[in-house]
């Protein structure tokens, strides 16, 4: 399919309905016994992007300075947002891909564990993040990068996931931080 035979988005359409017509689910991934929920079709389609982009930052509105992504569909939604709302864009990655000092911090997922980093220096202390993510399941991922920003001085505006996995309980892992979930599952 190309560009132009995309479905558009109608705006009439609820957000957390175009995530469901269009996410993929796939079974057994990345290990057996995991559901995997891909967004990637999602983020394809131009209109129902600038819907989720839009439904994201919409709540935090005027209240973040920034907008972080974590590794590595993260990385698309805080660019579009940053993009979208006039802000700069901070990447959290996995240990081992940036070059200057960082902060590192373990976490568990739901099928093992990592460890995440951050600049020391990107934002100054004071600033103001949005931190978005795609899925929000146990807490692990988004809790560390949490405390990443926290441990750099930088006030967390929220936290933005296109889709939870509430069986999962990962909301309680963010305790004492507004989140936005387009999608409860």
């Amino acid at each position: 399919m190309n560009y132009s035979e995309q479905t558009p988005a109608p705006k009439s359409v609820p957000v957390d309905e175009l995530i469901t017509g269009l996410c993929a689910t796939v079974p057994d991934y990345p290990k057996p016994g995991i559901m995997f929920k891909d967004l990637t079709p999602v983020f394809a389609n131009g209109p129902a992007l600038r819907s989720v982009v839009g439904a994201l930052v919409e709540p935090f509105k005027g209240q973040f300075d920034a907008v972080a992504g974590v590794e590595a569909r993260g990385f698309l939604l805080a660019a579009a947002a940053a993009y979208a709302t006039g802000t700069g864009v901070i990447t959290v990655r996995k240990a081992g891909k940036l070059p200057r000092e960082v902060y590192s911090e373990d976490y568990a997922l739901e099928y093992g564990s990592s460890t995440l980093e951050l600049h020391t220096t990107d934002l100054p202390a004071g600033s103001r993040v949005l931190i978005l993510d795609d899925v929000l399941a146990t807490g692990g991922t988004l809790s560390a990068a949490v405390r990443l920003f926290e441990r750099c001085g930088v006030h967390v505006s929220g936290v933005g996931v296109v889709m939870e996995l509430g069986e999962l309980r990962g909301r309680a892992a963010l305790a004492g931080h507004r989140v936005r979930s387009l999608l409860r599952l």
